[in-house]
């Protein structure tokens, strides 16, 4: 029987021995292992001067006029800024790591250190199968320990995949994301530095140049150092990507235990195309919450009776 494990290669329990299948050279094999190990790899990701000096010139006003240190999803309009997300060598070396083509689907882009607490991109995004999400983080300029750099935890992302309602926390069924973040992700966070230091988590800071870029896995925890040169700016984009063949989702507004799954509407910036989610195979034709069981009716069918589906539709009030 020819069975796979349906998590990323590089997490699976029988990497080592598809790792010396792979026919990879001794240099890819070396990458591919450390990034297994450690949940991340820092890369040149081949991308011009020029583009990151326009992606910067391009946002600097709309920084100043929207009066934030952070731009979401500016690759529609600011073409560096798609460019980067889309870079062939990015694309590339994912594809290489998650044997899936890699579907990036969000931007960030920051002018200053985000400070942020430490935390896990998955509570903010995740798939079916689980773990097929991973970010790239690219200086702008370069990045030292004046202007905030990341921090991040080798190691972590082999860590189980918390949410809120592992935690205990009621996830959204009428409520923003805005106001699931003020009322609960506090908590989440206060969790998450309690879990570093009981299981011993060496803590690393990344210093980069301009051009250089952080592939990271979709677990891993890291956050954003204090900014100790006050004032100093901190270039930087990060772009989020799926893969192909996934059913993808938001967990802060998801209750798997219900099935009430989030389903998010994802566009692949590298083609200017909608990505459908696929669970096992099976389209999913919807985005959002359907008040059913987030699965495709014929394969509902097959998993579950009748009786148990009238049941979740009942305590759903459907």
């Amino acid at each position: 029987m020819n069975l796979s494990v349906q998590v990323p290669w590089t997490e699976s329990p029988f990497f080592e021995s598809e790792l010396e299948a792979a026919g990879l050279s001794p240099e890819m094999k070396a990458f591919v292992r450390f990034f297994s190990e450690n949940g991340y790899v820092i890369i040149d990701p081949g991308i011009d001067e020029q583009t990151l000096d326009e992606a910067v010139a391009t946002l600097k006003p709309r920084f100043s006029e929207r009066r934030t240190n952070r731009l979401q999803d500016e690759w529609p309009d600011v073409a560096a800024v798609r460019r980067i997300a889309a870079a062939p060598k990015v694309m590339e070396l994912l594809e290489i790591l998650y044997r899936r083509e890699p579907i990036p689907f969000q931007t960030l882009n920051f002018s200053s250190g985000s400070q942020q607490r430490t935390h896990s991109d998955s509570i903010h995004f995740h798939s079916l199968p689980e773990r097929y999400l991973a970010r790239v983080w690219v200086a702008l300029e370069d990045i030292h320990d004046g202007n905030g750099p990341l921090h991040y935890y080798p190691g972590s992302h082999r860590l189980p995949f918390y949410d809120l309602a592992s935690l205990g926390l009621p996830s959204a069924r009428h409520e923003s994301i805005e106001e699931l973040i003020s009322k609960y992700y506090a908590q989440y966070e206060d969790f998450i530095e309690q879990l570093v230091v009981h299981k011993h988590l060496q803590k690393k800071t990344l210093n980069l140049r301009k051009g250089q870029a952080l592939i990271w896995s979709a677990n891993l925890l890291h956050g954003g150092e204090k900014i100790r040169d006050a004032g100093s700016s901190r270039y930087t984009q990060v772009t989020h990507y799926y893969f192909e063949n996934c059913a993808y989702y938001r967990p802060m507004r998801t209750e798997l235990a219900l099935e009430r799954v989030c389903i998010q509407q994802v566009f692949n910036i590298a083609t200017g195309r909608e990505v459908p989610s696929r669970y096992l195979g099976t389209a999913i034709n919807h985005t959002g919450h359907s008040y059913t069981i987030q699965l495709p009716k014929k394969l509902l069918q097959r998993l579950f009776p009748e009786s148990f589906r009238i049941r979740v539709r009942r305590l759903l009030g459907k």
